[in-house]
């Protein structure tokens, strides 16, 4: 195996799907920012994973673009991670073919994943949805990745993903790192604005903020946020859900504790509280927003980013993917 003094190495692969929402930025990507000095970190944009369902192209080029630009905006340096697109290293589909030889096909078809997807898209359901794990654990294995931040939906495939590596490890002594589930540090959990017992998603629109919403519309939508029939700003989840929402995205956002927002706005309802959460907000994306603009603009700059990235991604790919060769009986190339 590598070095066991280098850091330890974390993997995410994260789907252009289009606009960050504040909800992922900050419970997640705030920390990420973090992670970038205690850890070493991939992140890799996985338009070959998006492909399972029907994309149109020209948005699938577009959303992984402002994706990468929004990320860099949020603060993940491309000198201390390694940012780079999936179908920019072909060794994720090289090490893919070779896995899916070392994968059951009953293994396969109990992945709840597909069952959900295969049942919302009924008219498409591809061989390429059913591999989808494979790739996964071909994405996590090639880079000997110790760390997979993942949430509860994704549990299953990095299970799947560590049976793979044993079994192919049994077979031809160590070759694969087990990657352990890895559950990030969260920030605060952010629910949607217009049904305070959900968690804020994209399938919402309307309750959903998105990083790059325009400042009148984030106060539109914060002014139509639901609350309830008193008047108090108190921190109450059981009672009071949706102020107990906009205290949390408050506080998030100006760094101050429950108690000092709960004493700012006291005796003040909430047609003051509402617009001031707004307005935090709104003064907390407005740098990520101008910044991802401006690297909108520059396809250039965000060009050499996703190249070096991908340089960086192939020359560690090739270490994986060379030995693996050498070991099922792969002439050298």
């Amino acid at each position: 195996m590598e070095n066991q003094a280098r850091k330890k190495r974390i993997f995410s692969g994260i789907q252009p799907s289009g606009d960050l929402t504040l909800g992922s930025y900050m419970g997640a990507i705030k920390n990420w920012v973090a992670l970038q000095d205690e850890y070493e970190c991939l992140y890799c944009i996985v338009d070959m994973h998006a492909i399972t369902v029907r994309q149109n192209p020209a948005d699938l080029r577009r959303r992984a673009l402002e994706q990468l630009a929004q990320y860099l905006a949020c603060g993940l340096d491309p000198q201390k991670n390694v940012l780079f697109i999936q179908s920019h290293v072909p060794q994720h589909a090289e090490l893919g073919w070779i896995l899916g030889c070392y994968t059951q096909f009953g293994e396969l078809s109990r992945m709840t994943q597909f069952k959900d997807k295969s049942a919302k898209h009924k008219d498409n359901i591809t061989a390429g949805l059913f591999t989808y794990p494979v790739l996964m654990a071909a994405d996590i294995l090639l880079y000997q990745a110790d760390l997979v931040p993942v949430g509860a939906d994704q549990k299953q495939h990095v299970e799947l993903c560590r049976d793979i590596a044993q079994r192919f490890n049994g077979l031809y002594s160590d070759t694969f790192t087990l990657p352990e589930p890895f559950i990030p540090k969260m920030g605060a959990r952010i629910m949607s604005l217009g049904n305070p017992e959900s968690k804020m998603s994209k399938s919402d629109p309307d309750g959903c903020i998105y990083l790059m919403d325009k400042p009148e519309d984030v106060m539109r939508k914060f002014k139509r946020a639901v609350t309830d029939s008193e008047t108090s700003v108190k921190f109450d989840k059981e009672n009071k859900p949706g102020i107990s929402n906009l205290l949390t995205i408050y506080c998030t956002a100006t760094g101050k504790t429950l108690e000092e927002a709960e004493a700012e706005f006291a005796g003040q309802g909430y047609g003051v509280f509402k617009p001031a959460v707004g307005e935090a907000v709104v003064e907390l994306m407005r740098p990520v927003r101008e910044e991802a603009t401006r690297l909108l603009a520059d396809k250039a700059y965000l060009e050499s980013v996703y190249r070096e990235g991908a340089q960086r991604a192939q020359y560690l790919a090739n270490k994986t993917l060379s030995k693996v060769q050498r070991k099922i009986g792969f002439i050298a190339r």
